[in-house]
């Protein structure tokens, strides 16, 4: 018997088997690289710390650019509305968790011609139902369906208590896909598409702690191209190709300001004759908006604050007000104001650009990055 076995023979082990040891050159070590900062951090609103007789109108107060709300009739507002709101903003999309009590909501005519917000809007209820009206046309969103919406039409509807994920998107952003939307506007999508769009928000969801920089608009452009996959084609009839060309023709009209908001001679009778349409029919197409003269007024204003706040943009406010069509500094200052509550002073020290922003209370809500800065930069 050799030595190996008497060994094993005493032992009742086997003996430890020779490993050969082949040099290797070293590899990086990919957990050992220096993390990546996440790029989001949530503005977050709640109303749960507050008195319950203070919770209706402070939510109010938070949604106010979008819609007005209602209790329902049975409630009051000493009832309480325990309610919140974490939004997170994507650059070129916000997600918004929401959970609410029931209530009923309204954006109305005067509201449109009070905002310049007309984004699209996609709501994946995951608890409740709604029932929301445009055009006399009833949508009844649940858990499961997903509904598509545009703030830059009237709508008014209500919700019993609910819990839901929220998309806002700029209008832009669909801008080749424009009639396709529009014809689809207040619509329930369903079946696989919706399912698969669902299941990969929810993903989203669940890892915007951890999203960078690089992450973001990828994860903007997927959904974008998701949304329209979801959306059948129109039916082919004469109502439906007179509302496609409506839709064409004021898509073309937002393209036009959006590229002449320096221009000094950017006036309704510039747009007709850029447009080869009519004053009147002009008029018509910008009446949901507050007006063709509202809109163009609009978008000069957030182009002027956004160079205000570009430390990049050496001009003096009085140049950047001249370069956007504003004829006197005076009437400049007057309607900045007026669109974003302080003065063009104040904006020069304001980032009107998204960027991420930390969650506030509510007593910081102001002073901080708000949601309705959010919104009306969405996309710029």
């Amino acid at each position: 018997m050799d030595a190996n076995k008497q060994d094993e023979a005493h032992t009742g082990q086997a003996p430890e088997l020779e490993r050969r040891r082949w040099p290797r050159d070293a590899q990086p070590d990919s957990a050992a690289a220096q993390p990546i900062a996440p790029a989001l951090e949530p503005l977050s609103l709640s109303t749960v710390e507050l008195a319950p007789k203070d919770q209706f109108a402070a939510w109010q107060a938070h949604v106010a650019p979008l819609v007005e709300l209602r209790l329902p009739d049975n409630k009051s507002q000493d009832d309480g509305f325990p309610a919140t709101h974490t939004a997170w903003n994507l650059g070129g999309m916000l997600i918004v968790e929401q959970r609410t009590p029931a209530h009923s909501y309204i954006r109305s005519a005067a509201k449109l011609r009070s905002s310049s917000i007309d984004h699209w809007y996609v709501v994946l209820p995951h608890t409740g139902r709604s029932w929301t009206e445009v055009d006399r046309r009833v949508a009844e969103g649940q858990p499961g369906k997903l509904e598509i919406r545009s703030l830059g039409y009237p709508f008014r509807g209500r919700t019993t208590e609910s819990e839901s994920l929220l998309l806002y998107l700029p209008r832009d952003l669909f801008a080749d896909a424009a009639a396709t939307l529009d014809a689809n506007n207040n619509s329930i999508l369903s079946g696989n598409l919706a399912n698969l769009l669902i299941d990969y928000v929810d993903s989203i969801v669940t890892r915007l702690h951890s999203l960078t920089a690089d992450d973001l608009p990828r994860i903007v452009h997927a959904t974008r191209s998701m949304i329209i996959a979801c959306l059948a084609p129109p039916a082919e009839n004469a109502a439906a190709a007179e509302q496609l060309a409506s839709v064409a023709l004021m898509e073309r009209a937002r393209r036009y300001v959006h590229n002449n908001l320096d221009a000094v001679r950017l006036t309704p009778d510039s747009m007709c004759r850029a447009l080869g349409v009519s004053r009147s029919r002009l008029y018509q197409l910008f009446e949901p908006s507050g007006g063709v003269l509202h809109y163009i007024q609009s978008r000069r204003l957030l182009a002027a604050h956004i160079a205000l706040s570009d430390p990049a943009d050496s001009r003096r406010i009085v140049q950047i007000a001249e370069a956007f069509g504003f004829s006197s500094a005076a009437n400049f200052s007057r309607a900045f104001s007026k669109e974003f509550g302080y003065s063009p002073r104040e904006g020069r020290r304001t980032t009107v650009l998204p960027r991420p922003s930390h969650s506030v209370s509510l007593g910081e809500h102001e002073k901080a990055s708000s949601f309705e800065g959010w919104l009306k930069a969405l996309g710029s």
